[in-house]
């Protein structure tokens, strides 16, 4: 594959962060598939790096606190698949994914770590469950995420618009594929798009980890820290945004 130079566009950023300013009731947290599917290596199907899915869960855990403090929505946004006869999981009706189920062990989606297409987050099994630390009384629920992208066959453009919100910050799994997709859908339903670097992580690996946040920081909207985040978050509430 052509190697190629990886352009520094910090500057830009460093100015676009500097004129981000955020309205605490018109901002919503969005949690993409932090279920234990990924994130509990005890049940997980398609397991992120242990490291990973520790980080994630520890820091989603302290910005979510703070969300809910702030008075912010939190939504959970899930992948629960069905078995149907003679099909398997209904993910594979998709080609991509039937392709990569069919391949031996050394080559699935998780470099490294065993996992399943077929098997994944099928509906009742504990890997669907939420962590349950990063659940309160009060957050709502979308358990109906059939793809990559959270808006795809599912209310939450709906459940936004009912909240109010205007900006939608996004944590979860995975950076380049279901936090990547949203926050391009996101983009276009122009939503203003944050993404906490900080709870996220991929599966696949992290050279494509840092390309998702690389791609939403120049294309697509913010990648903030949680303490970014918080700066911002109270900035705005002391404005009374």
């Amino acid at each position: 594959m052509t190697q190629v130079e990886i352009l520094n566009r910090s500057t830009m950023i460093d100015k676009l962060h500097a004129r981000l300013t955020l309205k605490p009731r018109e901002t919503a947290i969005v949690t993409i598939d932090m279920h234990r599917g990924h994130l509990d290596p005890a049940v997980a199907t398609m397991a992120a790096p242990p490291e990973d899915a520790r980080r994630v869960i520890a820091a989603a855990k302290e910005l979510l606190d703070l969300a809910r403090g702030q008075r912010l929505p939190v939504i959970h946004v899930k992948l629960v698949y069905r078995r149907i006869p003679g099909l398997g999981s209904e993910g594979m009706t998709q080609p991509f994914w039937r392709a990569v189920h069919e391949l031996a062990d050394s080559d699935r989606l998780t470099p490294g770590r065993a996992s399943t297409v077929n098997d994944h987050n099928i509906e009742g099994s504990p890997g669907t469950e939420i962590i349950p630390e990063l659940y309160a009384e009060g957050d709502y629920v979308i358990d109906n995420k059939k793809r990559l992208d959270c808006f795809y066959g599912t209310d939450l453009n709906q459940l936004l618009q009912g909240l109010g919100t205007r900006t939608v910050a996004l944590m979860g799994i995975n950076t380049n594929t279901c936090v990547l997709n949203t926050a391009f859908t996101a983009f276009n339903l122009d939503y203003r798009v944050l993404v906490l670097s900080d709870c996220v992580a991929s599966m696949y690996g992290a050279d494509l980890h840092v390309l998702g946040l690389q791609n939403v920081a120049r294309c697509l909207g913010w990648v903030l820290s949680n303490r970014d985040f918080r700066d911002k978050i109270e900035e705005g509430a002391k404005r009374n945004d």
